[in-house]
């Protein structure tokens, strides 16, 4: 078996693309995708374990892949890892500033090290990925830019360190979209709502009932896939989107337009069979999230 993308083979043939946070989740989904499209795919993350076992599912798919164990916020790592790209493979035309975490927290329990630790993680560790990005090759090559955000409209109860730094990087995209255009550079976000992705074993035992209820305040009466929000972030990186900058592509079953009072009707299970809001799933080593196998 192999990715089934929606998108014509080759699509990105020749090209250089770094994924932060590939080892796992939506990350290591993008990264199987953009290698089943031909790129050269480099994948950044902390832990090697999980680079070397997924660059080992790729390569096993005949796909090109290396990898960098970097801890992106760290400025020193950061210039230096990017070098090491940019001298093994020439260039960068794409970056997937994946990489992020939180844990479910109310703000009064929120220390200065906890709120600094995902503020660096999900806002500082993309600006320093973008920014060497940019200045080792993007400035003088061009290229694309597609951050990772979160479905922060209404904002993010019980995760504002997440919520804070998210809202943050989707300010950033708008100022790097506006201030590298010149070099030919575009920079988009994608912002996944309620994805059923292996982050989510991470979360613990006790949010499990919260969890599954979570569909049913989505007005498409599910969760999305990994492949969905990938197949969003090839979109932006790929010629088609060379129009689109600044923007920020929500991928969230029309979540956020839920209002208190109004009536919401569930889809049935004849209307989520439809072609216009089935899942599409072309990960073909996707896993059910723990929660979800209850």
């Amino acid at each position: 078996m192999s990715y089934t993308s929606i998108f014509k083979p080759h699509l990105l043939a020749g090209q250089v693309i770094v994924v932060t946070g590939g080892g796992s989740g939506i990350g290591r989904c993008t990264a199987h995708e953009l290698a089943a499209l031909g790129a050269h795919v480099v994948l950044i993350g902390r832990a090697i374990d999980k680079l070397h076992r997924v660059a080992g599912e790729i390569v096993a798919q005949g796909g090109r892949v290396s990898f960098h164990p970097c801890d992106i916020r760290q400025e020193e790592a950061v210039q230096t890892t990017v070098t090491a790209i940019v001298v093994a493979q020439g260039r960068i035309n794409g970056l997937v500033n994946n990489a992020g975490g939180q844990y479910i927290t109310p703000l009064e329990s929120i220390s200065a090290k906890g709120w600094e630790a995902v503020i660096n993680t999900n806002l500082t560790g993309g600006f320093l990925m973008a920014r060497e990005c940019y200045l080792q090759s993007m400035q003088a090559h061009g290229g694309s830019i597609v951050n990772i955000v979160a479905d922060i409209w209404g904002s993010m109860p019980s995760m504002g360190h997440s919520g804070a730094a998210r809202a943050g990087m989707v300010s950033l995209t708008e100022t790097a979209a506006a201030e590298w255009a010149h070099s030919g550079v575009r920079v988009n976000a994608v912002a996944p709502g309620y994805i059923a992705s292996s982050g989510m074993d991470h979360y613990p035992p006790e949010a499990g009932p919260m969890l599954r209820e979570m569909r049913h305040t989505v007005p498409l009466g599910r969760f999305g896939t990994e492949s969905e929000t990938s197949a969003a972030i090839v979109f932006l990186l790929s010629e088609a989107a060379n129009f689109i900058s600044g923007a920020t592509l929500r991928v969230d079953g029309a979540r956020p337009q839920v209002r208190m009072g109004w009536p919401m009707q569930r889809p049935d299970a004849d209307a989520l069979q439809r072609d216009a809001i089935k899942p599409f799933d072309g990960f073909h080593l996707a896993a059910t999230p723990r929660v979800f196998q209850e």
